[in-house]
């Protein structure tokens, strides 16, 4: 809940957690790591897979909660690309929250803007839900241009 809130506020999140294991249970996590952290190929998911086996069952000590401001003419500088006609676009890891609330204080996005939250997890779940949002508007502007003939 306060997480959810000061990501909201545009703030950057860090939890602290901890875990019992045993030393056997260590080493076996470890061996796995290190399988990963050497291999050739797909390492990235490797190494992603072998952290989610040890990141569960996690006790939660804390939270930070730091404000990440943005630098000194960002706003401006976005708003002058958007009346040259420039196209920005913003591709993040952040909390769907902030990336939304950064967008909005940096003035990439505005009120009056069509927003489109994506949270799909694959490359072909997200293509699907892209090409689904494109049909929609397509179908949006044929509705327009029509009430305005």
């Amino acid at each position: 809940q306060h997480l959810d809130y000061y990501a909201t506020k545009g703030f950057r999140t860090l939890c602290i957690a901890e875990k019992d294991l045993s030393e056997e249970q260590y080493k076996e996590w470890n061996a796995k790591y290190y399988e990963a952290s050497i291999a050739t190929e797909d390492r990235e998911n490797k190494l992603e897979e072998v952290a989610e086996l040890i990141e569960k069952d996690l006790h939660l000590l804390g939270a930070t909660a730091v404000e990440d401001k943005l630098q000194e003419q960002v706003p401006e500088t976005i708003e002058k690309f958007r009346q040259a006609g420039i196209r920005v676009w913003v591709l993040t890891g952040d909390k769907m929250e902030t990336a939304v609330n950064i967008g909005y204080s940096s003035k990439q996005l505005s009120r009056d803007m069509k927003i489109f939250l994506f949270d799909e997890r694959s490359e072909e779940s997200i293509r699907a839900r892209i090409s689904e949002e494109l049909d929609e508007l397509q179908k949006e502007q044929k509705e327009t241009k029509r009430n305005s003939a």
